[in-house]
């Protein structure tokens, strides 16, 4: 016990010394963060969970509303934020759009006033269609600038990206809280080979940012980064050329190939994932955007005949051999397409998947501390003194 009480108190230290800088600044983009920030994050996480471990009071406010609006379907970020606001003691609301005045032609900006009047934090996932979701979080970061600066706003909440189409930073940092904590420390994943690789699915237009997010962020910290697709399934040129820019930047390097067994080849770890082309996706939009329901029809039609002249893209036991000592990490955001159970064809097998289910496990439960840590270090302009004070303070949560 006092070997825990010691080691809180040191990540304490060390945080207070981290030259991060995220008050009242929204989390939209993992990499329009500093790596201070991003190892800020970790760290205040790492606190929050070890300290919710000891049965300490997290709550840091004493009222308030998290409000969440989803535009797409989530189990485990749904949850993690609804427990994230709940550890610092916010209220949630779960935003259902076809409930409220926007069925009626109320604009984003009025919107986004009307619900943060005693709000802290808004949470967004729109993720589905390119060129919307980033952009559907800046037009409500730019209305609540407005209804702060203009006095309606007592106070201005804080928007935080639960998924949008460019990136999904709440996963992502997931991601990387459990591989710092498998490999002991963010130093060690300095040349350690990460495979980000599509695999076959057999369902439609999953979005392009968990990829696109984990190989800019993974090329941050000195790692070997290599993504894998079929021809025609490229990712974001933009977002491809920053992650090529970190790995640079950091030591590290940044690969793409068109052979799953390369990627996989030598891997310490392994992220198997699919996604839609961007050619796809973004012809998608436009049919969205015209109301071509015909279209959207056939065009899933299309997507999917081509992801099937891909099935041998498969996480499966020979794959796994190949990677470093037949024995890498296994990631994914879950929830995966496991051949032989969710699907007949899909991006892990059985026993692949079996093997390393607990692990994944493992990785989602980080997802609340991290986004409590996001708000608490755009919330508040001292995080560190104000956790450190619950440490001292040591009030037991009840029950």
């Amino acid at each position: 016990m006092r070997e825990a009480i010691l080691k809180t108190k040191n990540m304490l230290v060390s945080l207070k010394k981290m030259n991060f800088n995220m008050y009242r600044k929204d989390f939209l983009l993992s990499w329009d963060k500093s790596i201070e920030d991003i190892k800020a994050i970790l760290s205040m996480a790492d606190i929050l969970r070890a300290l919710y471990r000891d049965n300490v009071s997290l709550k840091v406010f004493q009222t308030g509303l998290g409000i969440s609006l989803f535009r797409d379907m989530s189990t485990r970020t749904r949850m993690a934020y609804a427990s994230a606001c709940n550890l610092l003691g916010l209220g949630t609301f779960d935003m259902d759009e076809s409930k409220t005045q926007i069925t009626h032609g109320e604009t984003i900006r009025e919107t986004s006033n009307m619900i943060s009047f005693l709000s802290e934090v808004i949470g967004i996932r729109d993720d589905m269609y390119i060129g919307r979701g980033h952009n559907f979080m800046k037009e409500v970061a730019s209305s609540l600038n407005e209804g702060f600066s203009k006095g309606v706003l007592g106070h201005r909440p804080a928007v935080v990206n639960l998924q949008c189409d460019l990136d999904h930073p709440t996963q992502t940092l997931t991601d990387l809280q459990h591989l710092k904590n498998y490999f002991g420390s963010l130093e060690s994943l300095r040349g350690k080979k990460i495979a980000m690789s599509w695999a076959y699915s057999p369902s439609y237009g999953k979005p392009l940012s968990v990829p696109q997010g984990v190989i800019a962020l993974m090329s941050r910290f000195g790692a070997e980064v290599v993504l894998a697709h079929p021809a025609g399934y490229n990712l974001m040129p933009d977002v491809v050329k920053k992650a090529g820019e970190f790995a640079k930047e950091s030591g590290g390097s940044f690969t793409v190939t068109e052979d799953m067994k390369e990627a996989f080849n030598g891997a310490d770890v392994i992220y198997p994932k699919s996604w839609a082309p961007l050619e796809v996706m973004k012809k998608r939009t436009q049919l969205l955007n015209k109301g071509d329901e015909k279209g959207l029809t056939g065009l899933e039609k299309e997507c999917l005949a081509q992801n099937a002249k891909h099935k041998d893209w498969v996480c499966d036991e020979d794959m796994v051999s190949l990677t470093k000592d037949k024995s890498a990490i296994y990631l994914h955001c879950l929830p995966a397409d496991v051949q032989g159970v969710s699907c007949e064809y899909g991006e892990v097998t059985e026993d692949v998947f079996e093997k390393y289910r607990i692990q994944t496990y493992r990785q989602a439960r980080h997802k609340p501390f991290i986004i409590a840590a996001i708000i608490i270090m755009c919330c508040f302009r001292d995080p560190v003194t104000l956790i450190d004070d619950k440490y001292r303070g040591n009030k037991h949560r009840s029950g």
